[in-house]
């Protein structure tokens, strides 16, 4: 019973240091993004666009086609269900409120946590590794604004733009099915479309994005600059920033949903 006992004491306070850290480093960073600035301080602007690259648009292409192919699953499992009613026409409501609410802020998360979260984590393992990060305060330079700034930056601005393009994709996803399987021509599908969106329903999906960019940047982050032990503990900070930061987007998204469906 002891042994339980502290092992699940070890648990927690290993959680809450965890979650110090990361407040810590989102503190600093979100410091040196948007009061630094108004100080005088200035950005890495050649930085943070170079990693708008990496982030959104070569990220793009495979949000697109996973979008298309979510949005046509959503189509084709919701009319399954749908046409039993006699309710088949709403299908088009179905996929265009569950894309822009939920599934294209949370599956553009998850590819960005994939790949870029994945790629912050080696990053910044790999130069705490080889010291280069330890070279950076020897000359100094402030490792949170020359290393972590540019990407948070870009991450927050590239996220929501690839929502949207989700959205958008799994929207013509449906479009498919509805004009080879319903007969819907584009005009009277877009039509649907407007009608049964509001702007709540793309902001907060956008909400929803900003804060999942924040998420995924601070745990790629925290999980490389704390790495130790050589190439082996660069794997496993890669391997714990995606699992993490896929873990809380997802709790972020709960606690999104519950709040916008209560109030």
């Amino acid at each position: 019973m002891m042994m339980i006992i502290r092992r699940l004491g070890r648990g927690i306070i290993g959680s809450l240091n965890y979650l110090g850290g990361v407040s810590r480093l989102a503190h600093s960073a979100l410091y040196w993004t948007f009061i630094a600035p108004l100080r005088g301080k200035g950005l890495r602007w050649k930085s943070s666009v170079h990693q708008m690259v990496l982030i959104g648009f070569n990220c793009l292409p495979i949000i697109m086609v996973i979008g298309f192919f979510i949005g046509l699953i959503l189509a084709l499992q919701g009319a399954n269900e749908l046409k039993r009613f006699g309710a088949i026409r709403f299908v088009v409501d179905l996929v265009a409120v569950t894309m822009t609410r939920e599934l294209g802020p949370l599956m553009a998360a998850i590819m960005v946590t994939g790949r870029s979260g994945s790629a912050f984590a080696a990053e910044l393992g790999t130069m705490r590794v080889s010291e280069e990060i330890d070279a950076l305060q020897t000359m100094g330079l402030n490792p949170t604004k020359f290393l972590v700034v540019p990407k948070l930056l870009a991450t927050m601005l590239m996220l929501p733009c690839l929502t949207i393009a989700a959205d958008f994709s799994g929207i013509l996803g449906c479009m498919a099915f509805s004009y080879y399987e319903m007969g819907m021509s584009f005009t009277t599908y877009f039509s649907t479309v407007r009608d049964a969106l509001i702007l709540n329903d793309i902001f907060t999906g956008l909400v929803k994005s900003a804060v999942f960019a924040l998420i995924i940047t601070k745990i790629g982050c925290y999980e490389g600059l704390r790495v130790s032990g050589g190439a082996e503990g660069v794997g496993k900070a890669t391997t714990a920033s995606v699992v993490t930061s896929i873990f809380l987007v997802i709790v972020a998204d709960l606690i999104f949903t519950a709040i916008f469906y209560y109030f």
